[in-house]
C-alpha cells in the first residue's frame, strides 16, 4: 500500500481516487469545489467521445469504460442508465472509430447515421454515487485551494500525487501549453416521455444534441475552442432550442428546467502519464475534453497502473 494525493473531484479524479483505493492505496483527494460544482456536472454524460482525439488508446479507455458502466446500468442507484440512439453523419467519411467499443451498433441506410446502445449517466445520482462509493473504500476528501503541486507535496507527503484537475491541471502541473478550454451551453426542458438520444455534431447550425434523462431533455450545444466565458447566452440557447426542436418536433412548447455552461477541459492529446521533474512520482490525467465520463473508468485503471508500477 502507497499513500497517494488525487487533485481534482469532477468525475476524472474521483474515478482516479476508486479505483485506487480498491488496489489497496490509502487515497486522499484535494479540490477547490465537489463534483457537484465542477463541470462535470454539467454535462449530458451520454457515452461518446466528443471533443477529443480518437486515438487507439482512446479507444481502448472507452471500451473499458463502458463495459464498467454497462455492470453499474444493473443498480438503478448509480444513475447509469442504457440507452439507444443516434449520431447522425452529414460527412461522406465520418470517423466511426469510436464504434469499435460499442458492442451494439449498426449503420443506417445511405450513411446517414450509426444507431447504437450506450451508457447514459444521469450526473446528480452518478456522481453522489460514485463519491460514497470511494468514501467506502477509505477516500478521504478535503476542499482546499491547490496552487502548487511543490507545496502539495511537501505538506501531503504522499508517496505519489495524481493531478486530474481539468482545467487547472495544465497551470498546476507548468509544463504544459496543449490545454485549452471549449465552452458547452446547454438547456434542460422538462421531458415529455422521450427515452433515445441523438448528437449531430455536424449540423449546419451547429452541434446538436437531445439526451433525455429521467424527468429531464438535457439540449445542446455548443463548442466554442478557446472561450472562458461561462455566462449564459440567450442568444445561443434560442438557436439550440430551434435546432433540436427541428429534429425532434416533440420538444416544441416544452418548459425549460434549468440552463448552464460548463468549460470542457481539452487538450491536442489525453494526457495520462508520468511527470517529470519532481522529487517524488507526480502523474497526469486530464485534457478529456467531452469524453470525461467516457473515458473516466479506461483511465482511472490505467492511472493506477502506472502508480502500481512505482509502488512495487
Amino acid at each position: 500500500m502507497s499513500k497517494v494525493t488525487v487533485v481534482g473531484a469532477g468525475v476524472i479524479g474521483l474515478s482516479v481516487a476508486h479505483e485506487l483505493a480498491a488496489a489497496g492505496h490509502q487515497v486522499s483527494v484535494v479540490a477547490s469545489r465537489d463534483a457537484s460544482a465542477s463541470v462535470s456536472s454539467v454535462a449530458a454524460a451520454i457515452w461518446f467521445p466528443h471533443d477529443v482525439e480518437v486515438s487507439g488508446a482512446v479507444v481502448d479507455s472507452g471500451r473499458v469504460t463502458y463495459q464498467r458502466l454497462e455492470e453499474l446500468a444493473r443498480d438503478p442507484g448509480t444513475g447509469v442508465r442504457m440507452r439507444t440512439g443516434t449520431v447522425l453523419t452529414r460527412r461522406p467519411d465520418p470517423d466511426l472509430s469510436w464504434t469499435r467499443a460499442v458492442p451494439h451498433h449498426e449503420r443506417l441506410a445511405g450513411g446517414a447515421g450509426v444507431r447504437c446502445t450506450v451508457p447514459l449517466v444521469e450526473t446528480d445520482l452518478y456522481l453522489g454515487w460514485l463519491r460514497a462509493s470511494a468514501l467506502a473504500l477509505g477516500v478521504r476528501m478535503r476542499t482546499a485551494e491547490v496552487r502548487s503541486v511543490t507545496k502539495l507535496l511537501r505538506e501531503d507527503e504522499p508517496d505519489a500525487l495524481v493531478v486530474a484537475a481539468g482545467l487547472g491541471s495544465a497551470a498546476l502541473l507548468g509544463d504544459d501549453t496543449e490545454s485549452f478550454p471549449i465552452r458547452g451551453q446547454v438547456v434542460r426542458l422538462a421531458n415529455p416521455g422521450l427515452t433515445e438520444w441523438f448528437i449531430d455534431g455536424d449540423n449546419p447550425g451547429g452541434l446538436t444534441y437531445m439526451v433525455p434523462r429521467g424527468n429531464d431533455v438535457v439540449c445542446g450545444g455548443t463548442g466554442e475552442v478557446g472561450s472562458w466565458d461561462e455566462q449564459i447566452d440567450p442568444r445561443i440557447e434560442s438557436g439550440i432550442l430551434s435546432r433540436v426542436v427541428a429534429l425532434v418536433p416533440e420538444l416544441a412548447g416544452q418548459p425549460v428546467l434549468s440552463r448552464a455552461v460548463g468549460l470542457r477541459p481539452a487538450r491536442s492529446r489525453v494526457r495520462v502519464e508520468k511527470v517529470a521533474g519532481h522529487d517524488r512520482p507526480v502523474f497526469a490525467c486530464y485534457g478529456h475534453g467531452g469524453a470525461g465520463f467516457t473515458l473516466s473508468w479506461g483511465d482511472a485503471i490505467r492511472i493506477t497502473e502506472l502508480v502500481g508500477r512505482v509502488a512495487e
